[in-house]
């Protein structure tokens, strides 16, 4: 039987993006891309419960991380990659998907903090009032655990 197949985006929704692009703005205002600054990506911080929460799904789904690259710093790729390798190990970066149109790729379910109108399958809006955080994630998945395998 084949395990329910979960896309997760890293920006917002993993890693706490925004924070960073704002601290950035307050501190070098003059920089009006702070994303597109050496390292922008690699140090992000991961959000609160993320990295445990996307362990605990992985138990269960096949669970991949689908970010979108910014195609204003080429480094995003190498950084994105590196992050994942820091935050979740090796093994994490054979389960990295960097596309920049989420549409085109199947599977059950996109957690993402942004709506992929074309996006086959179920997404789970993170952020949004019904999924505002990951713990309202993993509630949502073991509440339909018997309906979804």
């Amino acid at each position: 039987m084949n395990k329910i197949r979960i896309y997760v985006d890293m920006d917002d929704t993993i890693c706490d993006f925004t924070k960073s692009k704002m601290e950035h703005l307050r501190k070098t205002p003059e920089i009006k891309y702070p994303w597109c600054q050496i390292d922008f990506f690699r140090k992000l911080e991961p959000i609160k419960m993320a990295i445990e929460s996307l362990k605990i799904l992985s138990e269960e789904y096949d669970v991949w991380i689908l970010t979108r690259p910014s195609i204003k710093n080429p480094l995003c790729y190498m950084e994105k990659r590196l992050w994942v390798e820091d935050y979740l190990g090796i093994e994490w970066c054979e389960k990295l998907i960097i596309c920049p149109d989420k549409s085109l790729l199947i599977g059950d379910y996109l957690i993402d903090d942004q709506p992929w109108d074309n996006f086959k399958g179920t997404q789970l809006l993170f952020g949004s009032k019904k999924y505002p955080n990951w713990k309202s994630i993993l509630d949502f998945f073991n509440q339909n655990q018997n309906q979804l395998s």
